[in-house]
């Protein structure tokens, strides 16, 4: 693969209050035939994140058409799995309804935080978001302690696929306590309800990688790929890339990614939560830069060669 980067599309300028920075793991879905709706975590002064969306041009995603003004899904009551912050994941059409998976933090008090992962649903076409359940739909288990989240859903014949990050364990880099999480696979026959125990897709190729973030699935004539980020203790954050025969054994290629940071700039020291989309003959890549998303999003388009 080759991606040619396009630039920056959005950074908040700080006007709104549950928005004062970053723009988090873009997730995007295709609106009317003419518009691409990017849902983002968007962070309060208190880096609390809750979700809205920048609607863009599908010829030209750099043209903003409408950016949400309150939160399509704000954080969750006091003391539940998403009272610290909330960032989109997983877009699904089901039912003639919307479902997002979404991704929700709760502060520890001998760990940092946890996160899991909840399921909300739209009856107006995306401007807003009821949760389906107050509790996660992925939570805590034997085999994931702390994570259980980030969820990618496919529909395929009826069944529900799943991969998502678990995991039960810190590590420390300079005194810092970071998460230690892989990326992971699960089925089931409805999308609200999922087995105890996922299975691994592959483990770290060395100790310098602690984490896999966001795994974002393009399946075509049976043939799968996988976009993900890699979490190094040196280097922050890379995209990854991976292939597989039926979507469960996988085998890394990150060499085959075909991007990576640039000289300077808004993504010269991280690139990360990637995801593609399909409009008409183009395929974008839309991604966040430096800072787990503080300098905003931007995108890249698929190249022959």
């Amino acid at each position: 693969m080759f991606w040619e980067k396009k630039g920056l599309i959005y950074r908040p300028d700080g006007s709104l209050w549950w928005a004062k920075s970053h723009a988090m793991i873009p997730t995007p879905i295709v609106i009317g035939d003419n518009a691409i709706r990017v849902y983002l975590s968007f962070s309060d002064e208190s880096g609390v994140g809750r979700i809205g969306f920048v609607e863009v041009e599908a010829n030209n995603p750099k043209k903003i058409l409408e950016v949400s003004k309150d939160p399509v899904l704000d954080i969750g009551i006091p003391g539940t799995f998403d009272d610290n912050g909330v960032l989109p994941s997983c877009l699904i059409r089901h039912e003639n309804r919307l479902f997002l998976y979404y991704i929700g933090f709760q502060l520890g008090a001998n760990v940092r935080y946890f996160i899991f992962s909840g399921l909300a649903e739209s009856y107006d076409g995306g401007y807003s978001f009821q949760r389906v359940y107050q509790v996660p739909i992925l939570d805590r288990r034997d085999s994931d302690l702390f994570f259980r989240t980030a969820p990618f859903v496919m529909i395929e014949n009826g069944l529900y696929r799943m991969w998502y990050i678990g995991g039960s364990d810190w590590t420390m880099e300079e005194g810092k306590m970071l998460p230690v999480y892989r990326i992971k696979y699960l089925e089931s026959t409805r999308h609200d309800s999922w087995p105890n125990r996922g299975e691994a897709c592959w483990d770290f190729k060395s100790e310098e990688e602690h984490g896999f973030g966001r795994p974002f699935v393009i399946e075509r004539e049976g043939y799968y790929r996988m976009l993900y980020s890699i979490r190094m203790r040196s280097k922050g954050y890379r995209l990854g890339y991976a292939e597989s025969d039926d979507g469960v054994a996988w085998k890394r290629k990150d060499e085959q990614v075909g991007i990576d940071v640039s000289e300077r700039g808004w993504d010269s020291e991280m690139m990360c939560f990637s995801s593609v989309l399909e409009v008409g003959d183009k395929t974008y890549m839309f991604y966040n830069g430096n800072n787990f998303g503080e300098s905003g999003f931007g995108y890249a388009v698929l190249r022959d060669s």
